[in-house]
């Protein structure tokens, strides 16, 4: 179903996925006056905390998500990897943002690199491999080393395998145990960084500076904003996103992944490395370095209202996040990390039960000078972590 006008405040927004993303676009709904409704299997999950109404019941049941559509006058999500029946039937009898063809590109890694490729933007030398002597084939034919990764069902670093030497191909495909796999060369990159944009079903869109992100053990651990890039690369990046998002025809949220690759002849050069179709852990310090945050701006986009001001408020900021392994010698010490600084803003995602590498929540700081917010934020960090 396509749209047709404006969804206004009173209106009702489904969300397919209860977990913080999902509990983060409800807060942002609630505060613009719209009811939210879920569905999702954990019936006790972030965003069940915060909606009006949930579906505990598997991404599958499609009797439930049509009851959803029937209580809702759009419906988004905070997950990709729903099933491509249910998107469909969804949108059968509501807007669904984004669409199931923006989805059904994203979620699956080759056919997100084949479309960027073809659509001329920059990606890394891939191939596909559907068998063990595919994936011999491919990564013989590539060199060393290389990135081997399930097309579906992957983040924060599950489901990929490097191959340093044309020997470990055969192991990789059996380790990833999938019928689909994209062969990715590795990318020597300089640092990684992160474009979120916004745009409405007119065409209308915005972006928030780009962010600089740093990964420990595959997990985002902390965001600069914004990223040390020269003027003319923090434009490419930001017109780079901007130019997907069109070409997807997104409405919603687009975040464009980026590496920065070591300068040639005296310039970085840019790469995606990956595109996710809603709010992203690196926009979590929007909610406080921003005129408007990331997950206000997707709920305007989807209903169609006028997009709000990305500008930050004073210039910098830094978010890291907190993980279960903060919780592994008990509950941390709340009151002391907050007293370290009266900027520290501590954001909990209302999860019922800690585990290493679980994200729980985040710490942003925000501030004039980006060096002195990410040293606050970190020291916060360290104190609920020591």
């Amino acid at each position: 179903m396509g749209r047709t006008a404006m969804i206004p405040p009173g209106g009702c927004i489904g969300i397919l996925g209860g977990g913080q993303l999902g509990r983060m676009m409800a807060i942002a709904a609630r505060r613009l006056g719209y009811g939210v409704m879920g569905l999702d299997p954990n019936p006790h999950g972030p965003l069940a905390q915060v909606a009006d109404r949930m579906w505990a019941c598997a991404y599958d049941d499609l009797a439930a998500a049509q009851e959803l559509a029937e209580h809702c006058q759009v419906v988004t999500l905070e997950f990709e990897n729903v099933p491509a029946e249910t998107l469909h039937a969804l949108a059968q009898r509501v807007p669904v943002a984004p669409n199931p063809h923006v989805l059904a590109t994203t979620r699956h890694r080759l056919r997100e690199k084949t479309f960027l490729r073809d659509h001329g933007f920059p990606v890394t030398r891939f191939a596909a491999a559907h068998s063990e002597a595919d994936c011999v084939a491919a990564v013989t034919a590539m060199g060393t080393p290389v990135i081997a990764k399930t097309c579906e069902f992957g983040y924060d670093g599950k489901g990929q395998v490097r191959i340093d030497h044309p020997d470990q191909a055969a192991a990789a495909w059996r380790s990833l145990a999938s019928g689909e796999v994209i062969i990715e060369a590795l990318v020597p990159f300089h640092s990684e960084a992160s474009v979120i944009c916004h745009r409405r079903a007119d065409g209308s869109a915005t972006t928030f500076p780009v962010f600089a992100n740093q990964h420990a053990h595959h997990i985002l651990d902390v965001t600069r904003m914004p990223a040390d890039l020269n003027p003319s690369l923090t434009e490419q990046a930001r017109q780079m996103a901007l130019d997907i998002t069109a070409a997807l025809d997104v409405v919603g949220t687009l975040t464009v992944e980026l590496f920065v690759l070591e300068p040639t002849d005296g310039q970085p050069q840019l790469i995606v490395n990956e595109l996710a179709p809603r709010p992203h852990n690196s926009g979590h310090i929007t909610i406080d370095a921003c005129h408007t945050c990331q997950f206000e701006q997707h709920i305007r986009a989807i209903c169609g209202l006028p997009l709000g001001d990305t500008t930050p408020l004073m210039g910098a900021g830094a978010m890291v996040n907190l993980l279960g392994d903060c919780w592994q010698h008990g509950e941390p010490q709340w009151a002391a990390a907050l007293l370290q600084d009266p900027r520290i803003k501590l954001h909990l995602y209302g999860k019922e039960s800690a585990a290493p590498g679980r994200k729980m929540g985040h710490i942003n700081c925000v501030g004039t000078n980006l060096s002195e917010c990410v040293d606050t934020a970190l020291g916060a960090r360290q104190v609920l972590c020591p």
